[in-house]
């Protein structure tokens, strides 16, 4: 186990640095809700698909390295949770 100057090993750096990335996207989609401004809304909503994509790209290397174990949710609880969001949507 190798460990950094900070004393945290890179599975743990990596991880904080998917957590921090989860919660700039959270925070840069209440800036996007609440801009009144089309222009910084549209820069903003630029801005929230790079940081997703990063985002996504070091939960990939994270997977990769066998840090991060998900399983795949059977068809019928994908169906279920997609029945349910529409009807909620339906209701606002």
């Amino acid at each position: 186990m190798e460990y950094n100057m900070n004393g945290m090993t890179e599975q743990e750096v990596m991880n904080d640095v998917l957590a921090t990335e989860k919660q700039i996207i959270g925070n840069y989609g209440t800036y996007v809700s609440e801009a009144s401004c089309q222009n910084l809304r549209n820069e903003l909503t630029k801005i929230v698909t790079e940081t997703q994509q990063v985002q996504f790209e070091i939960f990939n290397a994270i997977k990769a390295k066998g840090w991060y174990n998900i399983k795949n949710a059977p068809l019928t609880d994908v169906q279920q949770a997609f029945t349910k969001f529409q009807q909620v949507k339906n209701q606002i």
